[in-house]
């Protein structure tokens, strides 16, 4: 059965590939980048370095900087009149996942026009938009590989997720560099969020062979890292597999997907703000345990290219070292439960059976080994709660 695989045209990585965009939008024929970012870069001045870079080159750069941290209908719309008022030929996204999805999703309307949720699944996107080049400066969420993006609908409170080849960045710079001053708690939330995105594609009832070796690689390279550059932010050699790990995490589920822990996770970053990957991470151990009965033998898979568990293990007890490292490596990097994160305990469970239905609309609970049904989501939310 044939598959498809999509990926950016063009793909710098190393230390110092930040330095290159000026090429890159030469190479392309682009000279005039909207740079769409957080206040925290603009502030920090690292934006600014970005566009004098440009400008040293004769080209013409604009900067819009009031990206949100988990992206909005709304803000996507003042960014869009931003870049309407100028005359930019691309996008690129500087940021964490928030900056990078943004310009995705600004790059489509520009062209097509519109809003956000005209453009939600199942609706898939393959007609261009604006070219997008992504500069990540996480090790996390993997969106310059992918093509996907996701903008909450403030009015509903609905994480929506935007598919389709029109999402997919034509380049990235992945510069290790970039993350070095990343503090703990986003070194966690974004590591974790790429374990849980090479997981979900390794066990995703849409894997193929070719998202099945960028998952494992991928677990091989964060598995081992990740409390690394937890306790020692400063890890050359740490930050770098990271990064590397977390954009063959990204490419790995953008040719396959993601299943039943990105599907819930979306509702509870929609309707208490939690930040994406620590979201994730509260519901990773539970949802593992639900859905490894039906996926044994690639769960086992799993635990072994983590290096928790070695070839001689039988699956079943290589998975259950596998639940065991995850509800470890919670403990160690400090994830909170949502009772302990300080969400309220009424409205958390009022909310569960919209909560649970919201996931199973987003479709990503269809590919995991077990479908659940949505009284299974609200259990398995229920149990998350102090868990």
């Amino acid at each position: 059965m044939a598959f498809n695989i999509t990926l950016p045209r063009l793909m710098r990585i190393g230390a110092g590939a930040v330095r290159d965009l000026t090429e890159v939008l030469t190479s392309f024929g682009l000279s005039r980048p909207l740079i769409v970012t957080d206040r925290f870069l603009f502030e920090t001045g690292r934006a600014a370095m970005l566009q004098d870079a440009v400008a040293a080159a004769g080209l013409e750069a604009r900067i819009f900087f009031d990206t949100v941290a988990e992206p909005t209908a709304a803000s996507i719309e003042a960014a869009l009149a931003f870049l309407l008022e100028g005359d930019n030929d691309c996008v690129v996204g500087f940021g964490g996942g928030s900056p990078i999805d943004s310009a995705k999703a600004i790059a489509v309307l520009a062209v097509h026009g519109g809003r956000c949720r005209d453009y939600k699944a199942p609706h898939l996107q393959d007609m261009p938009g604006l070219p997008i080049i992504a500069i990540p400066t996480t090790a996390g969420t993997g969106s310059e590989a992918t093509r996907f993006t996701i903008i909450t609908d403030e009015v509903s409170d609905e994480k929506m997720l935007c598919a389709g080849l029109a999402y997919l960045p034509v380049a990235a710079l992945i510069d290790f560099e970039l993350t070095l001053t990343m503090p703990p708690r986003l070194t966690a939330d974004t590591g974790i969020d790429a374990l849980t995105h090479a997981m979900e594609a390794y066990v995703s009832r849409r894997a193929n062979p070719f998202s099945d070796g960028f998952a494992l690689s991928a677990m091989r390279a964060i598995a081992p890292n990740l409390r690394r550059v937890w306790a020692d932010p400063g890890n050359r050699q740490a930050r770098e597999a990271m990064m590397l790990g977390s954009t063959q995490a990204g490419i790995a589920f953008s040719n396959a997907s993601v299943a039943l822990v990105h599907g819930m996770s979306r509702p509870i970053g929609a309707h208490f703000h939690v930040p994406h990957g620590l979201s994730n991470a509260m519901l990773l151990p539970m949802v593992t345990a639900f859905s490894a009965p039906a996926a044994l033998a690639r769960y086992a898979d799993c635990a072994r290219a983590m290096a928790i568990a070695g070839d001689e293990e039988s699956n079943q007890g290589a998975v259950g070292k596998l639940l065991e490292e995850l509800e470890r490596l919670n403990a160690d990097l400090q994830v909170p439960s949502p009772a302990a994160y300080g969400i309220d305990p009424d409205k958390w469970f009022a909310l569960l059976p919209l909560m649970a239905e919201q996931a199973l609309a987003s479709g990503s609970p269809g590919n995991n080994p077990i479908v659940p049904t949505v009284e299974q989501m609200v259990e398995i939310y229920r149990h998350a709660w102090a868990a």
